[in-house]
């Protein structure tokens, strides 16, 4: 099976990227998340990203659109719903169409390893454009290794974030707090 494995960033991959080749699936890794601000976490995501899919000698493709304006202009107006009503759709719509363009049978994404994503959403998009672009939509609830997966990313040294990736997802992190 040749997948295209949405990535969000190194740590999150961890755990999906050891499952999958238990499986016996080799992922290539794509890079696209316009949704990550500011810029200087943009990169140290991209970079850490770039990094170790180098050291782990795995195919990564970096699609690199630093989107801010693109992106505040379709959440502003609904931020409470941002994630499933663009964020995923965007980033996995960019993915599925890549994958079939360029002769991938499958697509998945490592947002499927948090907790802290909307699971329901996620799949019902990825399925819903699984039919658009005929073209598998590989559903894994990695959930059951976020916390295994974090573990190894620190012993890694990888780069790990403290949200999820849009300067909202930042600012809830603080008032939570």
């Amino acid at each position: 099976m040749k997948l295209l494995m949405h990535t969000c960033c190194a740590p999150c991959s961890v755990y999906c990227i050891d499952t999958l080749q238990k499986e016996q699936i080799e992922p290539t890794l794509y890079w696209y998340n316009p949704n990550i601000h500011p810029y200087t976490e943009y990169r140290a995501r991209k970079d850490c990203l770039k990094e170790y899919s180098k050291e782990i000698e795995i195919e990564a493709i970096f699609e690199d659109d630093y989107g801010l304006k693109e992106f505040t202009k379709n959440v502003i107006g609904d931020l409470p719903n941002r994630c499933k009503n663009y964020c995923y759709t965007v980033r996995l719509e960019k993915t599925a169409k890549y994958a079939k363009e360029h002769g991938y049978d499958s697509f998945t994404t490592t947002l499927l390893v948090s907790p802290y994503q909307n699971h329901e959403a996620l799949k019902k998009i990825g399925e819903e454009l699984a039919n658009k672009y005929k073209i598998e939509f590989i559903y894994r609830d990695f959930r059951v290794g976020f916390r295994e997966g974090q573990k190894k990313a620190r012993e890694f040294g990888l780069y790990m974030q403290k949200y999820c990736g849009c300067i909202f997802s930042e600012e809830e992190r603080y008032k939570k707090t």
